[in-house]
């Protein structure tokens, strides 16, 4: 009787430690051409992604010179030559994480691999970088609207990354980020408040090299800047005939409001647009 309450009072502890532990991971399926890393503790689980939203990169507007030197960068990269981390910096919605996307459409076929990787999971960032390191694609990680607020350490891990730390970095992983901070991290006005500084920090210089040093190890940086009616208009035009719809002046008008009401014009509004838009007339527009 002992004996049976115990097992039962067992069997209720081993139910409950199965809500809490990760799912058993199974072999990584390398033939995918995109990815998520999730952490589990210090280790991680890289999840296969079978449909990538991917897309080609005449699809984006006003974003001609990024993409050029992205591209140079990527092809560098995927010949076995020197290549630069990345990071893009800029406005909202203007197309820095759609650019790495489109990459992917571009390159796959060169070997080309994307890993996605959120901000808080970047701790166990060595761990994937050593599963990746006896590969032979080539992969980009992938970390979007990055940026850290103080004390949020999680940037540590991505600094060695960068740089490889003691050990050298790995020649098949290049990391590209996006962010709307420069620096990735917050700046202060009173942090140029002298050499003291008005919240008593002695080396106050040191702490302000300490925020920027994270965005020194990028070797790229570009940027990217608000649209302006013309850009929003060629990138509604693109996107729509990404859909097979027609761009025409009723289309041109309508797009106009849209912005309107929006409040902005930028690569991401004119895509919402475009699913607006074709989702309600694609009987009367669709393209032959």
């Amino acid at each position: 009787m002992k004996l049976s309450k115990f097992l039962k009072k067992l069997n209720s502890v081993i139910d409950r430690l199965d809500l809490l532990l990760p799912a058993h991971q199974a072999d990584t399926d390398w033939s995918a051409l995109a990815y998520r890393w999730q952490s589990v503790g210090r280790k991680g689980i890289l999840e296969s992604l079978p449909m990538p939203h991917t897309f080609p990169l005449e699809r984006l507007a006003a974003v001609g010179p990024q993409t050029e030197k992205l591209k140079r960068n990527t092809e560098q990269f995927l010949a076995g030559r020197p290549a630069n981390n990345v990071l893009m910096s800029g406005s909202r919605g203007t197309g820095k994480s759609s650019l790495v996307k489109a990459l992917l459409h571009e390159y796959a076929g060169q070997g080309l691999r994307l890993i996605e990787v959120d901000k808080s999971d970047l701790v166990s960032l060595p761990e994937l970088l050593v599963l990746l390191a006896k590969r032979p694609e080539k992969f980009i990680v992938f970390c979007d609207d990055l940026s850290f607020e103080n004390g949020d350490e999680t940037y540590k891990a991505l600094k060695t990354a960068l740089d490889g730390g003691l050990s050298q970095r790995c020649s098949n992983v290049l990391i590209y980020a996006t962010s709307n901070r420069r620096h990735l991290m917050p700046e202060y006005m009173d942090e140029n408040g002298g050499t003291t500084g008005i919240r008593g920090e002695i080396h106050q210089k040191e702490a302000v090299e300490e925020k920027i040093s994270l965005s020194d190890r990028f070797g790229l940086w570009l940027s990217f800047y608000p649209f302006d009616q013309n850009d929003y208009l060629q990138a509604v035009e693109n996107w729509l005939g990404d859909f097979g719809v027609t761009y025409d002046e009723t289309a041109r008008a309508a797009a106009l409001r849209w912005a309107q009401t929006r409040g902005n014009r930028s690569g991401r509004s004119a895509w919402q647009f475009a699913c607006d838009w074709a989702g309600r007339l694609p009987e009367q527009r669709v393209l032959d």
